[in-house]
């Protein structure tokens, strides 16, 4: 069994176990302390959606600090399971962890979130398809949090806020471009 620690807030040191899976890649301590300086430490009354939550890494902290609640999927069976175990460890009330293809559940979700983790398998141009519908489903000023294994650059979709990369990862803080001219 795998482990990642939660970085801060109310689980603080707590750790997560997960299973080896297949392209499972969990996101780096020092990559989610700067995603959540990004993001601002607390999360108080934010939503949040994890499209390929894996070990639960990003969407257990964005809940330890204090975000409202988190929506967690994860379509392959022994990381899901993993997660509703780290749930039950946490006694995570305000995770709503489903096993669901991102695609799949963006067309049929209306809820708007505060924060979009996306962080799908590499090399199969998920983000090709997803950027073009996360816009639809982010709050008036809400964000996504991109990893991948290419640098975005901002277009007429997205402007990249944030950026940074740690080995081969590259991760970003977007905002839809019509809203990050008014809000920088």
């Amino acid at each position: 069994m795998n482990q990642v620690r939660i970085n801060a807030g109310v689980w603080r040191s707590r750790v997560l176990k997960f299973p080896d899976a297949d392209g499972l890649r969990p996101t780096p301590d020092r990559v989610r302390q700067t995603v959540f300086n990004w993001l601002g430490q607390e999360l108080t009354g934010k939503t949040g959606l994890d499209l390929f939550a894996g070990t639960g890494a990003l969407g257990f902290e964005a809940l330890s600090r204090n975000a409202s609640q988190v929506t967690m999927l994860e379509l392959a069976k022994g990381p899901f399971q993993a997660l509703l175990q780290n749930q039950a460890l946490l006694q995570a009330t305000k995770a709503d962890i489903r096993q669901a293809d991102a695609l799949k559940f963006l067309a049929k979700n209306t809820q708007r979130y505060d924060v979009i983790f996306c962080d799908p398998p590499y090399h199969k141009q998920w983000l090709d398809k997803l950027l073009p519908l996360l816009a639809g489903h982010l709050s008036a000023e809400g964000w996504v949090y991109v990893e991948a294994e290419y640098a975005l650059k901002s277009d007429s979709g997205w402007q990249v806020v944030k950026s940074g990369k740690a080995g081969q990862v590259f991760y970003h803080l977007l905002q839809p471009a019509a809203t990050s001219a008014t809000h920088p």
